[in-house]
């Protein structure tokens, strides 16, 4: 009985490891076209613009030589990769997905400012389809900073909510 109450007491004094769900029902919200536009992703270097609501499997850099157009707000760390893509004037203000294949760091810029996330939802083990995360953004131009992504490539989709 007293080993029992030492081994209670030992896991409530340790604190439970947050593990992200897993599959492609676990997001908090549906994101079945993001998954297909990402899966379909159109290859784009690092710098390209593309359209709202057109996946691009960006080819990113070591973190290093990404050359960057801001700095990130989050500091990578060694041997990941990074790159940015710019898309053209949203056609109106709100809140739009901006949804990764992969793991990464998402930074949104509009007029050289940071635009702070909104909510947030990952699950592993959906292919295609890694994490998305919301911001409120102006009816203008966006910069897309991912960094920190383990591989060197990723797709990147925005759409709105």
């Amino acid at each position: 009985m007293r080993t029992c109450l030492i081994l209670l007491a030992l896991m409530l004094a340790t604190p439970a490891l947050a593990q992200e769900p897993v599959g492609c029902d676990k997001f908090k919200w549906p994101l079945e076209s993001e998954r297909a536009a990402l899966i379909g992703a159109k290859a784009a270097a690092s710098g390209e613009e593309i359209a709202p609501g057109t996946a691009a499997k960006l080819t990113l850099a070591p973190i290093a030589e990404a050359k960057l157009p801001q700095e990130p707000t989050r500091k990578p760390k060694d041997g990941t990769f990074a790159g940015f893509v710019r898309v053209a004037a949203l056609p109106k203000a709100g809140t739009y997905k901006v949804t990764l294949s992969k793991g990464g760091w998402i930074d949104v810029f509009q007029d050289g400012r940071e635009v702070k996330s909104g909510a947030f939802s990952g699950a592993t083990g959906c292919e295609g389809v890694r994490k998305s995360v919301k911001f409120d953004l102006r009816a203008a131009p966006v910069l897309l900073v991912v960094t920190g992504a383990p591989d060197p490539e990723i797709a990147i989709v925005v759409t709105p909510e």
